[in-house]
C-alpha cells in the first residue's frame, strides 16, 4: 500500500515540477529544452531527486541550463509546497538523467553491428 502512494507522489511531484519549469522560471540561462523523466522522493518525504534531459545545441548550453536548475531549486520547493499538500515539503536535488544518451548510443553501436 506504502509502494502504491509513494508513485503517486513521486507522478505528482514529477508533473508540477515539470509545470514550473515550463511555466514559471524565466533564468535567461535556461536556453536549452528541459524534460522532467522521473522524480525518486524518499519515504519520509524530505527529499526529492528529479532527474531531468537537457537537450541543446552545446556542452556549455546544458551545463548553464542544468546550473540555473539548480539555483532554482529553493523557488520549486516554495512552489511544491504551496500546490501539493505534503507532511513535509521535500528538498530538492536536480540530477542528469543520461539514459537517452546511453540508448542513443546503443542504437548507434547495434546499427553499426547489423551493417557489418
Amino acid at each position: 500500500m506504502a509502494n502504491y502512494r509513494g508513485g503517486r507522489i513521486d507522478e505528482e511531484v514529477r508533473r508540477e515540477v515539470s509545470k514550473i519549469i515550463r511555466d514559471e522560471i524565466k533564468d535567461p540561462r535556461m536556453t536549452a529544452m528541459v524534460s522532467v523523466t522521473s522524480v525518486k522522493v524518499t519515504k519520509d518525504l524530505c527529499y526529492a531527486k528529479v532527474f531531468v534531459s537537457i537537450f541543446g545545441k552545446s556542452e556549455e548550453e546544458k551545463k548553464n541550463t542544468f546550473e540555473a536548475l539548480k539555483r532554482a531549486s529553493g523557488y520549486i520547493r516554495k512552489e511544491i509546497g504551496i500546490r501539493i499538500n505534503l507532511r513535509h515539503n521535500p528538498q530538492i536535488i536536480f540530477e542528469i538523467d543520461e539514459s537517452l544518451d546511453r540508448g542513443l548510443r546503443i542504437e548507434e553501436l547495434l546499427g553499426k553491428a547489423k551493417g557489418k
